[in-house]
């Protein structure tokens, strides 16, 4: 896709995948670009600012041998390799070495304790795992509990005694020359817990054409990368889909770098000074980090962005209009889940953006609005956001699980679980999760809409909207407020907030109950965790 591309309707027309019988994602990530050029693929900075460059042709054979070692360790086609690393280049060599020896790699969060951890490992029958010293400390508690975990490998420091392996010493000792394992698109890569916000974290089984399935989006909210001088960061974990399948393995893909780097915690200040320094071009920010990046006023730098993707949560008509402001760019929203990643994307160039609305369904992918038995709804409808199966992004099934696989279904169509409905031009409109829905004196409430407005006041830096118990309305509407520096949590404010929803929305929607708090419940993905709220009451 060029960045002269065409209108909307004429790309989705004319789009068809092309889906080779044999794809490794391995290969394309590291293979496909080593021509011996030098070319740059990883640049990672160091929390001490230091700075090291990874070529394609030294990712090539970095993950040659680490796909050695695993194999040299017994490893056979479809063992679980996990990693629990933060952004690094040991990270996506641990990836990349696992997907070219015909391996499932398992993506681990760095900040999950000791019975996150064990439950994944335990779930996956991971065999191999690849962590750093903070990692195996806590591995060690739950070792003996995990019979399927054969190898570790620790990068750092020696790990010392034990049964753990110093990652460089495994690369090292290995060839790096390597015949990948000649994988088809079907064949599964990756397991990508699902954040678990209710029940116990499900696993999403991926096939290597979920990479390819990612493309079309990206294509369309980056405006035709690779383009010169592409280079790709995102502050998102590479533990999770968005921090793997948004930046690092298609951006490698496609032959473009990545900046890796991930602060312990983010930093407005820090995000905003890397992307400067380092002529960041393309970034994914998610919503969270735009409203930090918002309530701490930070000033605008010397920016290069050209390209600017968000998603996870709605971003709403004032963050909206805040990163068009201070980053200088347009805030391209996206819409996907684990197990069905990037499915709808804006980008202005295309179609206009409507503020609020989440976009269009994307190139090759057939996004509706259902009812509970999976058929389309007219126009205008509220029902379930729905995607049609065989679509390469999504998942080939929950692992070991096939009673919630078979519930993710309706028909012909995959159930996200989100709400939401579709305008007569096309644009889907985001409601709320299925359970998050606000019934309310007999309205159905979504709480995007009233979060959005209420950070327009100037008092407000962080909002969540949930329903809670109500004898006569059944629920009523309860907003939990985080407020900038220099405001107080005052009935004068909590009745101020309310009026100004009530003017700008309706009065049916306000919130009856206002409650201040210093900090708002989030999953490892920062995403609010409204059922706590709810159980707060």
């Amino acid at each position: 896709m060029s960045p002269a591309s065409p209108c909307y309707e004429t790309l989705r027309r004319a789009f068809s995948w092309n889906i080779p019988k044999r794809y490794n994602m391995g290969v394309a990530c590291s293979d496909a670009h080593a021509d011996g050029t030098g070319k740059p693929a990883l640049i990672f900075v160091e929390e001490s600012g230091a700075t090291r460059t990874y070529s394609f042709d030294e990712l090539k054979a970095l993950t040659n041998r680490f796909a050695n070692a695993l194999v040299a360790g017994g490893l056979a086609r479809g063992d679980r390799v996990a990693v629990f690393l933060p952004q690094a280049p040991e990270t996506a060599i641990a990836h990349i070495g696992a997907f070219k020896a015909g391996l499932i790699s398992v993506p681990l969060f760095t900040l999950f304790g000791d019975e996150a951890l064990e439950y994944r490992l335990a779930a996956s029958g991971a065999r191999a795992l690849v962590t750093d010293l903070s990692g195996l400390a806590k591995l060690e508690r739950v070792r003996d509990r995990l019979p399927e975990l054969e190898h570790v490998f620790v990068i750092g420091s020696d790990p010392g005694a034990g049964h753990a392996r110093l990652f460089d010493a495994a690369l090292a000792a290995a060839s790096d020359r390597f015949t990948p394992v000649d994988t088809t698109p079907d064949d599964p890569g990756i397991i990508i817990f699902t954040s678990g916000t209710t029940g116990n974290p499900k696993g999403a089984l991926h096939g290597h054409r979920v990479l390819l399935g990612h493309l079309p989006c990206l294509q369309v909210i980056h405006q035709g990368m690779p383009q010169p001088g592409d280079l790709h960061w995102t502050p998102a974990d590479w533990a999770w889909i968005g921090g793997l399948f948004d930046v690092l393995f298609p951006t490698l893909h496609l032959g473009v770098p990545v900046l890796a780097h991930r602060a312990r915690k983010f930093d407005p200040e820090a995000a905003m000074a890397l992307m400067a320094d380092h002529g960041v071009r393309n970034v994914f920010l998610p919503p969270t980090a735009l409203k930090l990046l918002r309530q701490a006023d930070v000033k605008p730098r010397a920016l290069k962005l050209r390209s600017l993707l968000t998603g996870g949560e709605s971003l709403g008509a004032e963050l909206g209009a805040f990163v068009a402001e201070r980053l200088g760019v347009e805030a391209r929203e996206i819409y996907g889940q684990t197990e069905c990643n990037l499915v709808v994307g804006s980008n202005s160039n295309f179609f206009p953006i409507r503020a609020g609305a989440m976009g269009k369904p994307m190139p090759g992918h057939d996004v509706r609005i259902v009812d509970d038995a999976g058929v389309a709804l007219p126009v205008g409808e509220e029902g379930h956001i729905a995607i049609r199966a065989g679509d390469p992004v999504m998942m080939l099934e929950y692992w070991r699980n096939p009673e919630a696989t078979a519930q993710k279904y309706a028909g012909e169509v995959l159930l996200t679980g989100d709400r939401g409905r579709q305008d007569e031009d096309g644009y889907l409109w985001y409601v709320g999760r299925a359970d998050d829905v606000i019934t309310s004196a007999g309205y159905r409430i979504g709480p995007g809409e009233i979060e959005d407005c209420l950070l327009k006041h100037p008092a407000v830096a962080l909002a969540a909207v949930v329903g809670v118990p109500d004898p006569v309305r059944t629920e009523a509407v309860k907003a939990w407020l985080v407020l900038k520096p220099g405001f107080s949590g005052t009935p004068e404010l909590a009745s101020e907030l309310q009026e100004h929803v009530k003017a700008r929305l309706s009065a049916h929607e306000y919130p009856r109950q206002v409650a201040f708090a210093e900090e708002l419940p989030m999953t490892a993905t920062g995403k609010i965790l409204r059922r706590e709220l709810r159980a707060r009451g």
